[in-house]
């Protein structure tokens, strides 16, 4: 299991502070849409000069098959290690991506989100009139066979993907509170023992670390746990 930690501080600055302070440890890094669309692709680069440790490029990519497929390959050419788009494109999209992604001469690991965090059972309903276990197994499946490496999913259907597809297929999995501390505005949150018995691949922990009074000694901790 690998930890990624999520660069979602609010300048550019801090974000950079924080990676120097954790340099050195085996994580990830995570690169979301405030960071990005605040600071660009330039930003990666920066990071590149800090540190070597990989990159997640968390845009949550969707659109038509095509436009999925240009965006993707763009991200592919910054040398970031790790995407995302949404599973619910549907298999013709992340066909299409894949497609595109397995002609470079390294790709990414790309992973499909299948139903945000966020969400709690009542609100998923009210947006894809499914029950969210039965979608988030649809979704995998879709993933699965479209070639991609695996799933951004709560912990409680990390193990579930993996039966409905392949214990292979990469599970990563947001909204981790390692030591319990307080769900924000998550709603599906995990520890780290239910990342672990659910057979988590990646756990991104944001939050809990950046705020914290000293970050490295909660990654450390963190890491001793895994």
């Amino acid at each position: 299991m690998k930890l990624c930690v999520a660069l979602d501080l609010e300048s550019k600055e801090k974000c950079l502070e924080l990676i120097k302070e954790l340099k050195g440890l085996d994580i990830w890094l995570k690169i979301g849409l405030r960071t990005y669309i605040r600071d660009g692709f330039k930003f990666i680069e920066e990071v590149r000069k800090i540190s070597l440790q990989p990159i997640f490029l968390d845009l949550k990519i969707y659109d038509i098959p095509n436009t999925m497929a240009d965006a993707c390959e763009e991200c592919a050419k910054l040398g970031v290690d790790m995407i995302n788009l949404h599973a619910s494109a549907g298999k013709k999209a992340m066909q299409s991506v894949m497609q595109r992604l397995d002609k470079a001469s390294k790709r990414p690991l790309v992973l499909g989100v299948s139903a945000l965090t966020s969400f709690d059972e009542e609100e998923f309903y009210s947006v894809y009139r499914q029950n969210l276990e039965e979608a988030v197994v649809n979704f995998s499946k879709l993933a699965y066979e479209s070639g991609l490496d695996g799933m951004v999913c709560s912990v409680f259907e990390s193990l579930l993907i993996k039966q409905n597809t392949s214990e292979n297929f990469l599970t990563l999995t947001p909204a981790i509170r390692p030591f319990k501390e307080e769900a924000n505005d998550q709603k599906r949150v995990a520890n780290l023992k239910s990342a672990k018995e659910n057979k988590s691949d990646f756990i991104v922990v944001g939050r809990p670390i950046y705020e914290a009074l000293n970050p490295k000694e909660v990654c450390e901790k963190i890491l001793a746990n895994l």
